[in-house]
């Protein structure tokens, strides 16, 4: 009998959420993600010191802020390393310091393309990550027409959802986990059942609303607290999952039942929304979870890639 991750791969394509490249190469996945807490962890790996001092070097050569290009340079030497392992296609992140500058957005990611470029990596081998703000969709928007791919992270809200699917983008992250977090506190329980999760519930929405409309974008969920939120959401387009999640999965025999199909969305009757700057604000205004998980995540994710620019400045200050 097959495992669930075998059962898994059959209907959704399986994405790992690491920066730990042996632990891609243990399970193959299609796809991988990287976000600035994932590189950070594992640059303190003997096993990543190559990249780390590889990108050292590139800082102290160039010009201007030498802890960015550090970043930039180590952000995309692990995407590089993650494509030898890998079939598809690598995320890598925009500074979340960006996430209300659109201009600055855009020139980040032709940035990080840029820098694949030199590697020999092809632009549909990369998805840029930026966070679902207003001006990060916009951003994204912008760049899909120049043929770089981006992946929408931090959403929370179906607003965001529509947002983004009406940018055109390629691919988004709804972020099942962290709407579970949000919920279990605010409701003062130490769980919620499957059947119930609005996490689940709030990708399983996103996912119909796209297919019953014929958006191109893949939706993707993210953010993975427990097994059950995974198997719950089988034949979403793409699911990332943390090692430890797969790994669970895989120890685990059986086969999973299709949640999430093409044909079940299209039995649906949905009215379509039309959103302008206006109409979104509003509409995740009203949402208070997504307006405090969007708002956490960014601190978040800026917090640590202040973590790593200080990694970097202190090794860059160090003697060659």
């Amino acid at each position: 009998m097959s495992n669930l991750v075998e059962s898994l791969k059959q209907m959704t394509t399986i994405v790992e959420d690491t920066g730990d490249i042996a632990a891609i190469a243990d399970f193959t996945p299609q796809d991988a993600t990287t976000n600035p807490s994932l590189i950070y962890k594992a640059a303190q790996m003997p096993a990543y010191e190559k990249y780390v001092s590889d990108a050292l070097a590139y800082g102290r050569d160039a010009e201007g802020d030498s802890a960015a290009a550090f970043l930039d340079k180590l952000f995309v030497d692990f995407g590089c390393e993650i494509l030898q392992h890998i079939p598809g296609r690598v995320s890598t992140e925009v500074d979340a310091h960006l996430s209300f500058d659109t201009a600055g957005t855009i020139a980040k990611a032709r940035e990080l393309i840029g820098l694949y470029g030199q590697r020999g990596i092809g632009r549909e081998r990369v998805l840029i990550k930026i966070a679902s703000t207003w001006e990060g969709i916009r951003a994204a928007e912008q760049l899909e027409q120049e043929g770089i791919h981006c992946n929408l992270t931090l959403l929370f809200s179906f607003a965001q959802a529509v947002a983004c699917a009406e940018a055109g983008v390629t691919l988004i992250s709804p972020f099942v986990g962290r709407i579970y977090d949000w919920y279990k506190v605010n409701q003062g329980v130490d769980d919620i059942p499957i059947e119930d999760d609005p996490g689940v519930k709030s990708v399983t929405r996103i996912y119909n609303y796209f297919k019953y409309f014929d958006y191109p974008t893949q939706v993707m969920g993210a953010s993975f607290r427990k097994a059950g939120q995974i198997t719950e959401l089988a034949g979403c387009d793409l699911l990332t999952i943390s090692p430890e999640l797969l790994e669970e999965l895989q120890s685990t025999e059986g086969q999973l039942t299709r949640k999430l199909s093409v044909e079940a969305a299209k039995k649906d009757s949905l009215e379509k929304i039309e959103l302008d700057e206006q109409t979104f604000r509003w509409m995740h205004n009203e949402d208070p979870m997504a307006v405090e998980k969007l708002a956490d995540g960014i601190r978040r994710f800026a917090a640590d890639t202040v973590k790593l620019k200080d990694f970097a400045r202190a090794r860059v200050a160090q003697p060659t």
